[in-house]
């Protein structure tokens, strides 16, 4: 089974673009959104990807994800339900993991939140000092919520 182990936090000021080694353009939208499974089509500069993911049970959740064609991508994303997220993945290293900082535009624009991806759920991160409270068991901060007008 494929897990995704992922904890989310809000940005408090922007000292993660210093440190930050790349960065992406990211839009994505919604297929499904429903709580028991989100189905998200995603282009990241010149790559795309469907992503099934299931129900959160706190920082875990299935994630099955898929390269698809970026023309096919853009034909999905103009059947996801509207509006289509847009946002700028900062890559920050931060001793031993990369955590990802995604600065929304659009609708959401103001919004910056930094995920850190981990082997397990008991995994020690250090945080670093760009990171504030964390909202991994907050919906509203689930980018499938940041759709709903």
């Amino acid at each position: 089974m494929a897990l995704e182990i992922e904890r989310k936090f809000l940005v408090i000021d922007d000292k993660y673009k210093t440190l930050a080694t790349g960065k992406r353009e990211i839009k994505q939208g919604y297929l499904s959104r429903a709580k028991e499974r989100t189905v998200r089509i995603r282009i990241a500069d010149d790559d795309a990807f469907i992503t099934i993911k299931g129900v959160n049970r706190g920082s875990v959740r299935q994630e099955f994800e898929y390269e698809i064609p970026v023309p096919d991508a853009m034909q999905l994303l103009a059947l996801c339900v509207p509006p289509i997220v847009e946002k700028t993945r900062h890559l920050v290293p931060w001793e031993g993991r990369t955590w990802e900082v995604d600065e929304f535009h659009g609708s959401n624009t103001g919004l910056v939140l930094a995920e850190i991806e981990l082997p397990d759920k008991e995994a020690i991160v250090s945080l670093p000092p760009f990171v504030g409270t964390e909202v991994t068991d907050d919906p509203r901060y689930y980018n499938s919520n940041l759709t709903k007008e």
